[in-house]
């Protein structure tokens, strides 16, 4: 039998008290500021309303549009409310990486008008929205974050629902027993202040974990209240996840009639809601009774869908999923190859899943702080040697002849004076060219916030970044080319271009990471995040292939061969670090780089080809014109949406 994967539902804060529609008054002359903020937050209750409802599309429209006013008006804590607000709408949807990049806006407007309840239930959120993506060391982070800022704070509401969410981590982690005690603590303090929307979270999280527990009797008494109060309460999105657990629970009873309905009730409704993680996970699940059932076809159907689905919204735990269906599916057809192939895609993404606690560990080396210490710690050696050798002179002198010492004392002592003033002199001038020639080295090799770092602790911390650019290149027929070249003219081409794209990526305030034989690769936005990092990696990768170009001609021009160059690039969450104590550099991991990766490989000579997830960021830019390719076959990734973009000849 497949083991099916559970989703629980985190519980979302919403913030504050919702912005109250202003009443009708008297008042015969009333400001234009005044105007605009009764008409911001009418549609900002629009939006939070259609939200509630599951129309996520449309409140979307909503929340941007109050938030124009609100930036008319100054108003950041309202601003930081609409995007706290649409970063939740995208997260329901599935677009998890369009959510955490609304959620970074929201505490940024926040940090500017002092408001630590926003900051902290934006920061719950975020955690959410990781645990989502599989994240879950970085969910767990965002919570211990929440709960330090709540002792300031002391917000009970706040405090029980990162409690139920850390719950949820301890679930994922299969210690059930610690997953039910945090939901003990979160349901007390929710029937105290009768949340009731938040005692049905609390009820659904809790039925799921009695689910594996199989107490399925319980199990289903408490899903059912939580329906029951989801239902009274007209909130879709609270629905949505029990129905699905309930369709759980009757899968892992073995009946199979049941599980189908309320699956088939979940789809429905998440296609209602445009959920695309619920519209996947549920095909999937319908999937795996068709395998029970024998429909191994109609299986493969689904299961694909619910892989496209996940592809879609990036997420790794879903993926996995799909692949697991359709390699049962394809096994009972018979059809070997495939399902040895979708079981070799499952290995890879259980590996993925697991891939950052191993990246944590290797971030957590320490380096040896006596690499950047030596030469500093030879000229002090050298200087209490010297001193030392002064001394015992100074001592043989005196006792062989105390009437010359007397004599010559003034000029001894002047003497002396003057020799240990020359000696700090130059030990203090030998001290700074070596620290002068070991930070020339280091921000040679490291940023300067991460040289900075490593001085003062020795060692360098693992960072996440929720939304970074990673840009690729390669030379089209590199072999064929290099192949008419001597060893000396080839090493030489390729560092006049490597060159020109170092003063190209310092011109645009991009990190260069490093180079892999004819394979240039720098990321934007670390290890210091920039909003127009996006914009400035574009302009950067058009302004490369404007050089390959003029070298092209150049080379023409004088019988030499010439390089032709495809870059891709494509934005979304990296970790970054140092790993080694030996030669070692600042780099990236992550799905990202593989991605980008991708993009550059089906690019075209000449061109920039982006991903489908930064053309979504930078569409707006007026200094680019797009090219939509369509579908594209990547190895690895299935087929991913791709487009040309170069510079607006208009806007420059």
């Amino acid at each position: 039998m497949i083991n099916y994967k559970y989703i629980l539902f985190f519980c979302f804060l919403f913030i504050g008290n919702h912005p109250r529609a202003f009443s009708q008054t008297h008042v015969k002359k009333e400001n234009h500021s005044t105007i605009n903020k009764n008409k911001a937050d009418s549609l900002l209750n629009i939006g939070i309303k259609k939200q509630e409802s599951g129309n996520f599309a449309e409140s979307v429209i909503y929340f941007n549009k109050s938030l124009e006013s609100y930036y008319e008006n100054k108003d950041f804590k309202k601003a930081g409310d609409c995007y706290s607000y649409l970063a939740i709408s995208y997260s329901l949807q599935g677009n998890y990486v369009q959510s955490l990049s609304y959620f970074e806006k929201s505490i940024s407007e926040y940090k500017k008008s002092g408001y630590k309840l926003g900051i902290s239930s934006v920061t719950n959120n975020m955690g959410g929205t990781y645990y989502y993506l599989g994240k879950l060391p970085q969910a767990l982070s965002c919570y211990q974050k929440v709960l330090e800022l709540q002792k300031e704070i002391k917000d009970p509401k706040t405090i029980a629902i990162t409690t139920q969410n850390i719950g949820g981590i301890y679930s994922k982690l299969e210690d059930y027993s610690s997953a039910l005690k945090y939901y003990k603590r979160a349901y007390d303090v929710y029937k105290k202040v009768n949340d009731v929307k938040a005692i049905a979270q609390n009820l659904n999280s809790t039925g799921s974990i009695q689910v594996r527990m199989k107490d399925f009797d319980l199990a289903y008494k408490n899903l059912n209240k939580a329906l029951s109060i989801a239902n009274e309460q007209n909130d879709k999105q609270i629905k949505v996840e029990v129905l699905n657990n309930l369709g759980t629970l009757f899968y892992r009873k073995l009946d199979y009639s049941n599980a189908l309905a309320y699956f088939n009730n979940t789809l429905q409704l998440a296609k209602e809601m445009n959920s695309q993680q619920y519209i996947g996970d549920s095909q999937i699940a319908i999937g795996n009774i068709y395998i029970e059932q024998g429909k191994n076809n109609e299986a493969v159907k689904l299961c694909n869908k619910g892989f496209a689905i996940a592809q879609k919204i990036g997420s790794l735990s879903l993926k996995k999923d799909a692949c697991d269906c359709l390699y049962q599916s394809y096994k009972k057809l018979n059809d070997n190859k495939r399902a040895l192939s979708y079981y070799e895609k499952s290995n890879i993404f259980e590996d993925s899943l697991n891939s950052k606690e191993t990246s944590n560990r290797m971030m957590n080396m320490e380096f040896q702080k006596q690499q950047l210490t030596d030469s500093i710690a030879y000229v002090k050696r050298e200087h209490i040697i010297q001193i030392k050798h002064k001394e015992e002179v100074q001592e043989q002198e005196k006792q062989r002849n105390i009437f010359i010492v007397s004599l010559c004392f003034i000029l001894v002592v002047a003497g002396g004076l003057w020799s240990r003033l020359n000696f700090v002199r130059k030990s203090r001038e030998a001290l700074r060219v070596e620290k002068d020639r070991s930070e020339e080295l280091l921000l040679n090799i490291l940023p300067e916030e991460i040289a900075e770092e490593l001085k003062q602790k020795g060692s360098v911390n693992a960072r996440d970044f929720n939304l970074v650019s990673i840009l690729f290149t390669d030379f089209k027929s590199f072999t064929q080319t290099a192949e008419r070249m001597s060893p000396q003219s080839l090493v030489e081409e390729i560092n006049v271009c490597f060159r020109a794209f170092d003063l190209i990526s310092e011109k645009y305030q991009i990190e260069k990471i490093k180079t892999i034989g004819d394979s240039y690769m720098a990321a934007g936005g670390i290890p210091k995040p920039d909003q127009n990092s996006l914009k400035n990696i574009v302009l950067a990768g058009l302004e490369m292939q404007g050089f390959m170009a003029e070298r092209k001609t150049e080379n023409i021009q004088t019988n030499k061969p010439a390089f032709e160059m495809r870059l891709g690039i494509h934005a979304g969450p990296i970790v970054a670090g140092i790993v080694g104590v030996k030669k070692f550099q600042y780099d990236v991991w992550g799905d990202t780089v593989n991605t980008a990766s991708r993009i550059e490989s089906n690019g075209m000579v000449g061109k920039v080809n982006i991903s489908e997830s930064l053309y979504h960021l930078i569409k707006n830019e007026d200094c680019f014109v797009f090219e939509y390719r369509g579908n594209i076959q990547a190895k690895g990734k299935g087929e991913l949406k791709m487009y040309f973009v170069e510079a607006n000849s208009e806007r420059i």
